[in-house]
């Protein structure tokens, strides 16, 4: 019998600069996500013995975010030990992949009711300290590509010259995203997918603390670009190197966690289901330029709906670097209005592998909250691979 893979419940921690010091740096990352598992099954009334699966993103698995944490945060949270649980890696798109891979095994009838969520403690478990100093690429792979691939950095800088953004734009989009994001907090609009962390000695983190009200494009336009080596100037003359700490995603810590089940488990529970799953697709691109994956995901999952990108009401685009946004737009011939509305990651932070299901709680709130009904979330990704995911509200 087929059945709706629906979306009961979607929250979120605030973000957290992800350096020593930051709001959330105190909480040990496995804490961090039990908190929001526990207070997903809370505010649900919900036995979590009926949980057949917790599947969490986390990109950096190293030190305390290593040895299938998500299993850790289950059992930290007071789950029983007979749920299992799992940690997966689709780098950035880690927990929109979770997200992804729960309500496929609700539709394919191997799940009744799963949760979905992800963490990244990046003050606590520095990006790439995975790698322990040693390279990720065999002989293999610098046969394939002998001149070597590139960080992500240096991807969205390739894409700003290819596809012509100027510093003025990439400036301009980030401020955006740091006023859309101010504007959504003061109006209360994050509210119903915030949820407190109690930090040790230091009380309650309510509010996001990477957004910067004040911020301006001229402000930004003072920022130095941080990719920009001798070597790499030298390899890549048409870059005229613009991307900057202003622009592009900030070190975040964060958590975050879905409600997943079939509809009828949702009737049986008496749960009001929020949102369905759609339609999903994944998509492989040039893992030089990397960051290009949502446009061929984006194109994949609207062609197997029919569904065009003016019938979506609301676009996530995950703001890793402001070009990835801005050339998902340029492509799409999107309207402003719907892309990223409560602010993105420039603003919003992007805790790497909890990224995905922060963008699906906001995306999920901001359908609601406009009646809008079809919600489009996508996600470029290391090593140049992308997720797309089409929710419909109910």
């Amino acid at each position: 019998m087929s059945t709706d893979a629906v979306i009961v419940d979607v929250i979120r921690t605030p973000s957290g600069r992800g350096k020593p010091g930051g709001a959330l740096s105190g909480v040990h990352p496995a804490d961090l996500l039990a908190g929001v598992l526990s207070e997903l099954v809370r505010r649900n009334d919900l036995d979590p013995a009926l949980v057949d699966d917790v599947i969490g993103g986390c990109v950096t698995q190293i030190g305390e975010q290593s040895t299938n944490l998500t299993r850790t945060a289950a059992l930290s949270a007071g789950f029983p030990d007979s749920v299992p649980a799992v940690t997966v890696d689709r780098q950035c798109g880690s927990s929109q992949q979770a997200a992804a891979f729960a309500a496929q095994g609700v539709l394919a009838g191997a799940y009744d009711l799963v949760i979905a969520c992800g963490v990244e403690s990046m003050s606590r478990v520095p990006m790439l300290s995975n790698r322990a100093g040693q390279s990720t690429s065999g002989a293999l792979l610098r046969d394939r590509y002998p001149d070597g691939l590139v960080n992500q950095g240096v991807s969205a800088e390739l894409i700003a010259a290819r596809w012509g953004f100027s510093r003025e734009e990439l400036d301009a989009f980030s401020a955006r995203s740091h006023a859309r994001a101010a504007a959504a907090a003061a109006s209360g609009a994050f509210d119903n997918e915030l949820v407190p962390v109690g930090v040790p000695d230091k009380g309650e983190v309510t509010a996001d603390e990477t957004i910067r009200q004040a911020t301006t494009a001229e402000a930004l336009a003072g920022l130095t670009p941080s990719f920009r080596t001798d070597e790499l100037a030298a390899r890549f003359p048409e870059i005229d190197w613009k991307i900057t700490p202003g622009n592009s995603s900030p070190l975040t810590d964060g958590a975050s966690a879905a409600l997943i089940m079939s509809a009828e488990m949702a009737e049986r529970l008496g749960l009001r289901p929020r949102a369905r799953f759609h339609s999903f697709g994944v998509a492989g691109s040039d893992p030089l330029l990397m960051l290009t994956g949502i446009i061929p995901a984006t194109e994949k999952v609207l062609a197997r709906t029919g569904l065009s990108i003016d019938d979506i009401d609301a676009y996530e685009v995950n703001e890793a670097f402001a070009p990835i946004p801005l050339l998902w737009q340029r492509e799409f011939e999107a309207d402003d209005a719907r892309l990223n509305p409560r602010g993105g990651a420039i603003a919003l932070g992007h805790a790497l592998g909890s990224s995905g299901t922060r963008l699906l709680a906001t995306l999920v709130n901001q359908l609601e909250s406009t009646r809008g009904r079809f919600g489009l979330q996508t996600m470029c990704e290391g090593g140049g691979t992308a997720n797309a995911t089409i929710i419909e509200r109910l």
